[in-house]
Protein backbone atom coordinates (compact mmCIF):
# COMPACT_ATOMS: atom_id res chain seq x y z
CA UNK A 1 0.00 0.00 0.00
CA UNK A 2 1.57 3.16 -1.04
CA UNK A 3 1.83 6.14 1.68
CA UNK A 4 2.16 9.48 1.59
CA UNK A 5 4.26 11.19 4.10
CA UNK A 6 3.98 14.85 5.02
CA UNK A 7 5.62 17.22 6.96
CA UNK A 8 3.87 20.51 7.94
CA UNK A 9 6.30 23.30 8.74
CA UNK A 10 6.87 27.43 9.03
CA UNK A 11 9.67 28.81 7.29
CA UNK A 12 12.54 28.98 9.99
CA UNK A 13 12.26 32.93 10.00
CA UNK A 14 13.61 34.83 13.34
CA UNK A 15 10.31 36.25 14.91
CA UNK A 16 8.38 33.64 13.56
CA UNK A 17 9.14 30.07 14.76
CA UNK A 18 9.63 28.76 18.14
CA UNK A 19 8.97 32.12 19.95
CA UNK A 20 8.55 30.20 23.46
CA UNK A 21 12.83 29.58 23.04
CA UNK A 22 13.00 33.47 23.56
CA UNK A 23 14.43 33.73 26.45
CA UNK A 24 16.94 32.25 26.65
CA UNK A 25 17.56 32.45 23.24
CA UNK A 26 17.55 35.37 20.67
CA UNK A 27 14.83 34.89 17.67
CA UNK A 28 17.77 34.18 15.34
CA UNK A 29 19.45 31.38 17.54
CA UNK A 30 15.67 30.13 17.85
CA UNK A 31 15.33 30.20 14.63
CA UNK A 32 18.29 28.22 13.99
CA UNK A 33 17.21 25.87 16.16
CA UNK A 34 13.87 25.60 14.51
CA UNK A 35 16.13 24.94 10.83
CA UNK A 36 17.96 22.21 12.30
CA UNK A 37 14.83 20.78 13.93
CA UNK A 38 13.39 20.78 10.06
CA UNK A 39 16.63 19.90 8.72
CA UNK A 40 16.35 16.46 10.79
CA UNK A 41 12.73 16.13 10.02
CA UNK A 42 13.36 16.40 6.26
CA UNK A 43 16.14 14.01 6.47
CA UNK A 44 14.53 11.27 8.62
CA UNK A 45 11.39 11.51 5.88
CA UNK A 46 13.32 11.60 3.17
CA UNK A 47 14.97 8.12 4.43
CA UNK A 48 11.34 6.65 5.19
CA UNK A 49 9.90 4.25 2.43
CA UNK A 50 7.01 6.67 0.67
CA UNK A 51 5.28 6.65 -2.10
CA UNK A 52 5.59 10.77 -1.78
CA UNK A 53 6.69 13.26 0.30
CA UNK A 54 5.10 16.44 0.96
CA UNK A 55 6.04 19.52 3.04
CA UNK A 56 3.59 21.29 3.88
CA UNK A 57 4.99 24.98 4.38
CA UNK A 58 4.22 28.38 5.50
CA UNK A 59 6.73 30.47 3.66
CA UNK A 60 9.37 29.99 1.59
CA UNK A 61 11.93 26.68 0.62
CA UNK A 62 15.23 27.22 1.39
CA UNK A 63 18.29 25.34 1.20
CA UNK A 64 17.07 23.22 4.44
CA UNK A 65 14.51 21.39 1.92
CA UNK A 66 16.43 17.76 0.42
CA UNK A 67 15.64 16.84 -3.22
CA UNK A 68 12.65 14.67 -3.70
CA UNK A 69 9.76 16.48 -1.30
CA UNK A 70 7.15 18.06 -3.49
CA UNK A 71 6.14 21.71 -1.95
CA UNK A 72 2.53 22.27 -1.30
CA UNK A 73 1.36 25.84 0.51
CA UNK A 74 -0.52 25.92 3.67
CA UNK A 75 -4.17 27.41 3.51
CA UNK A 76 -5.11 29.90 5.14
CA UNK A 77 -7.37 29.20 8.46
CA UNK A 78 -6.77 27.80 11.86
CA UNK A 79 -4.09 24.69 12.34
CA UNK A 80 -7.20 22.52 11.89
CA UNK A 81 -8.05 23.75 8.80
CA UNK A 82 -4.48 23.35 7.79
CA UNK A 83 -4.14 20.36 8.79
CA UNK A 84 -7.01 18.76 7.02
CA UNK A 85 -6.01 20.77 3.84
CA UNK A 86 -3.04 19.26 4.01
CA UNK A 87 -4.60 15.37 3.80
CA UNK A 88 -6.82 16.38 1.15
CA UNK A 89 -4.11 16.54 -0.76
CA UNK A 90 -4.05 12.64 -0.79
CA UNK A 91 -5.47 10.11 -2.54
CA UNK A 92 -4.41 7.33 -0.24
CA UNK A 93 -2.58 6.78 3.04
CA UNK A 94 -1.28 9.17 4.60
CA UNK A 95 1.43 10.31 7.99
CA UNK A 96 1.51 13.33 8.59
CA UNK A 97 4.19 15.14 11.29
CA UNK A 98 5.13 18.78 12.53
CA UNK A 99 8.94 19.78 12.50
CA UNK A 100 9.40 19.70 16.52
CA UNK A 101 10.45 16.35 16.99
CA UNK A 102 13.83 16.32 14.87
CA UNK A 103 14.28 12.19 17.92
CA UNK A 104 11.94 10.61 15.13
CA UNK A 105 13.21 7.42 12.74
CA UNK A 106 12.11 6.18 10.06
CA UNK A 107 11.70 3.10 11.67
CA UNK A 108 8.68 5.10 13.80
CA UNK A 109 7.30 6.75 10.61
CA UNK A 110 7.25 3.66 8.39
CA UNK A 111 3.35 3.12 8.16
CA UNK A 112 1.70 -0.24 7.25
CA UNK A 113 -1.84 0.16 6.94
CA UNK A 114 -2.47 -2.97 5.91
CA UNK A 115 -3.84 -4.01 9.85
CA UNK A 116 -5.10 -0.89 10.73
CA UNK A 117 -7.18 2.38 9.53
CA UNK A 118 -4.61 4.74 11.60
CA UNK A 119 -1.49 5.74 13.24
CA UNK A 120 -1.32 8.35 16.15
CA UNK A 121 1.46 9.95 18.41
CA UNK A 122 0.33 11.81 21.07
CA UNK A 123 3.09 14.55 22.39
CA UNK A 124 4.04 15.20 25.90
CA UNK A 125 2.73 18.56 25.87
CA UNK A 126 -1.34 17.34 25.46
CA UNK A 127 -0.61 17.67 21.35
CA UNK A 128 -0.36 14.77 18.91
CA UNK A 129 3.10 14.86 16.95
CA UNK A 130 1.53 12.53 13.65
CA UNK A 131 -1.40 11.31 12.45
CA UNK A 132 -1.90 8.73 9.90
CA UNK A 133 -4.92 7.66 7.85
CA UNK A 134 -5.71 5.01 5.70
CA UNK A 135 -8.40 7.21 4.41
CA UNK A 136 -7.41 10.16 4.27
CA UNK A 137 -10.62 12.44 5.24
CA UNK A 138 -10.20 16.15 6.33
CA UNK A 139 -13.55 15.67 8.36
CA UNK A 140 -11.55 14.18 11.07
CA UNK A 141 -9.65 17.56 12.09
CA UNK A 142 -11.64 19.83 11.54
CA UNK A 143 -13.09 21.62 14.76
CA UNK A 144 -10.52 19.91 16.67
CA UNK A 145 -9.10 22.55 19.09
CA UNK A 146 -5.68 23.10 18.43
CA UNK A 147 -2.68 23.96 20.55
CA UNK A 148 -4.38 23.22 23.93
CA UNK A 149 -3.36 20.57 26.74
CA UNK A 150 -6.11 18.27 25.24
CA UNK A 151 -5.70 18.56 21.77
CA UNK A 152 -4.40 15.16 21.36
CA UNK A 153 -6.94 13.69 23.59
CA UNK A 154 -10.01 15.24 21.49
CA UNK A 155 -8.02 14.16 18.30
CA UNK A 156 -7.50 10.71 19.28
CA UNK A 157 -11.36 10.30 20.36
CA UNK A 158 -11.95 11.63 16.54
CA UNK A 159 -10.76 8.12 15.58
CA UNK A 160 -13.17 6.48 17.46
CA UNK A 161 -13.97 3.37 15.57
CA UNK A 162 -11.36 2.96 13.33
CA UNK A 163 -8.71 0.43 13.84
CA UNK A 164 -5.68 2.57 15.63
CA UNK A 165 -2.09 1.80 16.06
CA UNK A 166 -0.67 4.13 18.76
CA UNK A 167 3.01 5.33 18.33
CA UNK A 168 5.49 5.97 21.09
CA UNK A 169 4.51 9.40 23.04
CA UNK A 170 7.43 11.87 22.04
CA UNK A 171 8.32 15.58 23.36
CA UNK A 172 8.01 18.20 21.31
CA UNK A 173 10.50 21.08 21.29
CA UNK A 174 8.90 24.06 22.32
CA UNK A 175 11.13 25.20 25.78
CA UNK A 176 14.20 25.75 26.33
CA UNK A 177 14.35 22.52 28.78
CA UNK A 178 12.63 20.43 25.94
CA UNK A 179 15.09 21.05 23.83
CA UNK A 180 17.54 19.93 26.25
CA UNK A 181 15.96 17.14 26.69
CA UNK A 182 14.90 16.30 22.89
CA UNK A 183 18.75 16.93 21.97
CA UNK A 184 19.53 13.71 24.08
CA UNK A 185 17.14 11.84 22.62
CA UNK A 186 18.70 12.48 19.13
CA UNK A 187 22.55 13.23 20.17
CA UNK A 188 24.27 12.70 16.45
CA UNK A 189 21.64 15.11 14.54
CA UNK A 190 21.31 18.96 13.67
CA UNK A 191 19.24 19.96 16.48
CA UNK A 192 21.46 18.56 19.36
CA UNK A 193 24.87 19.80 17.10
CA UNK A 194 22.98 23.68 16.77
CA UNK A 195 22.12 23.65 20.56
CA UNK A 196 25.27 22.44 21.68
CA UNK A 197 26.72 25.50 19.75
CA UNK A 198 24.94 27.77 21.65
CA UNK A 199 25.69 26.19 25.21
CA UNK A 200 29.09 26.30 24.34
CA UNK A 201 28.47 29.90 23.79
CA UNK A 202 28.03 30.67 27.03
CA UNK A 203 24.07 29.49 27.28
Amino acid sequence: MTTTLLVIAKEPRPGRVKTRLTPPFTPEEAAGLAEASLADTLDTVARTPAHRRVLVLEGEPGPWLPPGFEVVRQCPGGLDERLAAAFAHCDGPALLIGMDTPQVTPELLTADFADCDAYFGLAEDGGFWALGLADPDPALLLGVPMSTPHTGAVQRARLAGLRVRDLPRLRDVDTAHDAELVAKAAPGGRFATALERLTEAGR
